[in-house]
């Protein structure tokens, strides 16, 4: 397979340019000039609220070519941006896909990153109108920009006193199906000059007493390759994707909404096979699913009329807590009651 620096841009522009013009998506009846031409241009449906986000994956920040296909960079990039409008209440439509690569990259390479970028975009019903290739002298980067519409926009500021707080789903998968990639990469201690067979085999020994691929792979899928989750069908006062974990994500939910929030430990969804998996490798479960991220769960408001006793499964969500007038708390199986802190995922962090 050639490298990019010997196709070229415009051979690999043209190809782009036929996938995208032959993949199908309700984007698609809004688009009126897609790819190869100065600009997108596209309609805007009238008395709906148009929607637009951004996000970026950049190797060695956000991924790891140790552990992805090229497939399943392209997918997750959509899906992460898909989960920012469907966290607005909204639906995606278009999207901008930019992508640097060094010019050594080969064509094929590239071309499964183009191929998973379109499955997804047809997963979520929406459509390739254009973007930017780029030559990159320190690894990929990835940028996509989604363009999407909403009846009415949920914002994170909307939160009231008396609302129950819900999580779409359980939490930490996706930490901890990275903590697990991570551990498959590193080097086992064999003999020296052991091939990469022989690493995996030891590999192998060390789990196959306690940790099945049947509870892996679950794990490892939905860090490699998450799917979006679509809004309840419910009245929501406010809403946000976790991306960067539980407690960093309800904390922004509070500070917008001026409001306060009480979380009940044994109500945060964790997974069984996040368990056991976690477990094995000497982690804790519930830290895994306070403070992972990158699950692209929908945390949402909305009022509700139960009692604690009966919180559970409601309408697409788990209520995990309620919204009180101010301070952040954390309830423990035994009702003790604790402050706790914006702890997750920063990208300027330390």
């Amino acid at each position: 397979m050639r490298p990019l620096r010997q196709l070229g841009e415009l051979a690999l522009l043209d190809w782009i340019r036929k996938r995208a013009g032959g993949e199908k998506g309700a984007g698609g009846k809004n688009l009126l000039v897609g790819i190869g031409d100065d600009a997108a241009a596209f309609r805007l449906t009238p008395g709906k609220a148009a929607l637009a986000t951004s996000d970026m994956m950049v190797e060695g920040v956000h991924f790891d070519t140790r552990y992805y296909t090229p497939y399943q960079l392209g997918f997750k990039i959509v899906s992460v941006n898909a989960s920012d409008i469907y966290a607005m209440g909204g639906v995606p439509r278009l999207a901008l896909f930019t992508l640097a690569a060094p010019p050594e990259t080969e064509t094929g390479f590239i071309k499964k990153i183009f191929e998973g970028v379109l499955a997804a975009l047809g997963l979520y019903g929406a459509r390739l109108a254009g973007g930017d290739l780029s030559a990159s002298h320190s690894g990929l980067v990835l940028d996509m920009t989604v363009i999407g519409e909403a009846d009415g926009v949920i914002k994170r500021s909307g939160a009231r006193v008396g609302d129950g707080v819900f999580v779409t789903g359980p939490l930490g998968d996706s930490a901890c199906g990275l903590a697990l990639l991570k551990e498959m990469a590193e080097p086992v201690a064999v003999e020296k000059g052991a091939s990469a067979r022989d690493k995996l085999k030891r590999l192998s020994r060390k789990w196959r007493s306690s940790l099945q691929w049947e509870t892996v792979k679950p794990l490892v899928v939905r860090h490699l390759m998450p799917v979006a989750k679509r809004p309840p069908g419910r009245v929501l006062t406010a809403m946000l994707d976790i991306s960067d974990g539980l407690l960093l994500d309800v904390s922004r939910l509070c500070k917008e909404s001026g409001v306060g929030v009480r979380i009940y430990e044994d109500k945060i969804p964790v997974s069984g096979p996040m368990r056991r998996a976690a477990e094995t490798l000497g982690l804790d479960p519930l830290a895994l699913a306070k403070t992972g991220g990158e699950d692209y769960e929908l945390l949402y408001t909305a009022p509700q009329g139960q009692k604690r006793k009966n919180m559970g499964k409601n309408k697409g969500g788990i209520l995990i807590g309620e919204v009180i007038p101010a301070g952040r708390y954390m309830v423990d199986a035994a009702g003790k009651m604790k402050r706790f802190k914006a702890q997750g995922y920063e990208h300027f962090g330390k």
